[in-house]
């Protein structure tokens, strides 16, 4: 069995100081794909010390950054959609991706994603589309390509209604805009990946994956169903459960989301 846990942790040393380290020495999770890092290397190598770990790590100081960190043989790093090009800043540290070796010699590709938030109507939204395309292409490629594919992070989209809770006052927002759900239908129906978050979820609503820090949102679990695990089609049907690790209680949280963890018979 083979457990692959994405969460994005909304700084790791803050995270580090609120007990995510407790978590992952009881989750034991063997792939640990991170977002919103916002550390250097040297902070996230001596909090993983032990692991394998590819990290981009963003141009725009304080911002995004995503890490692969494998307590399997890496084969290969891959960073970035530039294609050899330099990234605007506003889209590094949002896409690392990396080749495992599991146990019977097979490699597994599994990625690191954390796409824009978006503003709607505002540039912002426009760079989000723009790099939306880029991981559509991307996405073609491993579902064409030799390996196993595996794309996971905090997509901030919102894909069906039952993925938010207040989706009737959202119509509007961004993460819930019908342009934006429209790439996750070309993901699932027409380039072959499945949402493993939904089929081993039930049919809703939620479960969340990310509240907000105000008011009541995480007591009344009013929450965004944002964070995902995205399984190409040899991959998918070797997936056995999937779980949300929500906090307890409001004061147990280390992140604003929780950890989505998927367990694999490969």
């Amino acid at each position: 069995m083979l457990t692959i846990a994405t969460s994005n942790v909304n700084g790791i040393r803050a995270a580090y100081r609120k007990g995510m380290g407790d978590w992952v020495a009881t989750r034991t999770p063997d792939v640990l794909l991170l977002q919103e890092v916002r550390a250097p290397d040297s902070v996230l190598n001596d909090l993983l010390d032990g692991w394998h770990v590819a990290h981009q790590a963003s141009d725009i100081k304080g911002r995004a950054g995503v890490a692969v960190a494998s307590r399997l043989p890496v084969h290969a790093v891959r960073v970035g959609l530039g294609r050899g090009e330099p990234e605007p800043p506003v889209d590094t540290g949002r896409w690392v991706e990396a080749d495992v070796e599991l146990a019977s010699g097979e490699l597994l590709t599994v990625v690191s994603a954390y796409l824009h938030s978006g503003v709607a109507g505002t540039p912002k939204m426009d760079e989000k589309y723009a790099y939306l395309a880029k991981v559509t292409e991307r996405m073609r490629e491993l579902a064409a390509g030799p390996h196993r594919a595996l794309v996971a992070g905090d997509l901030n989209i919102a894909h069906r209604n039952v993925d938010i809770k207040n989706w009737k006052g959202n119509l509007k927002s961004a993460g819930f805009l019908p342009e934006e759900r429209a790439y996750v239908d070309v993901w699932l129906d027409e380039i072959g990946f499945t949402d493993l978050g939904r089929r081993h979820g039930g049919e809703g609503p939620g479960p969340f994956t990310w509240w907000s820090w105000r008011g009541q949102a995480f007591a009344n679990d009013s929450g965004w169903r944002i964070d995902y695990q995205l399984a190409s089609p040899t991959l998918a049907e070797s997936a056995v459960k999937v779980e949300v690790d929500r906090a307890t209680n409001y004061e147990g949280r280390w992140s604003d989301h929780a950890p989505l963890v998927a367990t694999y018979d490969l």
